[in-house]
């Protein structure tokens, strides 16, 4: 499989001084997702946890919300001249009686490893495709100082960042603050679909007692993903686009935004949040 950090050589410029050194860069590298052989996606993505990212974009998408939906993940052949695995593309066969989607339909099935799978989505697909009702989760009232305390914790855990500074990541933490898991990519969407991948494969799904914290924006694709994977809490360090808000208030998922610090916003799903007087 292709590594996670790669070495390049840099000219280093540092007040006036010139060196010559290798510097550690994060690895990008194209993941083909198939559905039953038939190709649905491309993303470009960090090597690593592949089948647990093609899961995810799966549940993401309607196409799964159980680890039984899986026949099997598998590696296709690739396409190197030497005849040897590329590893970049990734097959994922669904159980006898799961149904196929249409995979014709208009879409976008290039993913940036920055905007998510962009074009396809619309308000009214997710909350008529949703599988697990975020409006029906249990009730829970998060404190404040327990959400300011969760973005220190993710960069404190993100391993591959501190060698290259070039990584998003997303946690799932419990209500009560522990870290239930964590995982870093080139793209913040990938690394939700790694986080909600293995969640499936776990048979963890829905993540109706958790909150998912990403390092940078709010997107929709990430309000998105949040509300298929039956997660009530997103929060992000960042701001929120307008439809992420949208989704979130017509779904019933709580999303924060500038996360940083004591400081936050609460752009949707306030009930969730321990609002005291004053606050």
């Amino acid at each position: 499989m292709g590594r996670v950090t790669e070495r390049r050589r840099t000219i280093r410029i540092r007040d006036g001084a010139i060196s010559t050194r290798p510097d550690t860069l994060v690895a990008e590298e194209p993941l083909e997702i198939r559905l039953n052989g038939k190709p649905l996606a491309i993303t470009m993505r960090t090597p690593g946890d592949d089948f647990a990212l093609a899961a995810g974009f799966l549940v993401s998408e309607g196409v799964l919300a159980a680890g039984s939906d899986v026949q099997s993940i598998v590696y296709c052949a690739g396409a190197k001249d030497d005849g040897s695995n590329t590893y970049n593309v990734v097959d994922v066969r669904l159980a006898p009686g799961v149904p196929v989607p249409d995979i014709t339909l208009e879409r976008n099935v290039y993913t940036t490893s920055s905007c998510g799978l962009c074009g396809k989505a619309s308000l009214d697909a997710v909350r008529t495709t949703a599988r697990f009702p975020i409006n029906d989760t249990p009730p829970v009232h998060i404190e404040p100082a327990l959400l300011s305390g969760l973005p220190d914790r993710l960069r404190a855990a993100q391993q591959v960042f501190d060698r290259t500074g070039g990584l998003h990541a997303a946690a799932l933490f419990s209500e009560d603050g522990e870290m239930l898991d964590i995982r870093e990519d080139v793209g913040r969407h990938n690394a939700v679909d790694k986080l909600v991948g293995r969640a499936l494969r776990q048979d963890l799904l829905p993540l109706s007692r958790a909150i998912l914290l990403v390092s940078g924006r709010a997107s929709f694709e990430l309000a998105q993903k949040a509300v298929m994977a039956g997660i009530p809490v997103l929060a992000a360090v960042s701001a929120p686009s307008s439809l992420a808000v949208d989704l979130a208030a017509e779904t019933g998922l709580t999303l924060v935004g500038f996360l940083r610090g004591t400081s936050m916003n609460v752009y949707a799903g306030d009930e969730r949040i321990a609002l005291h007087t004053g606050v």
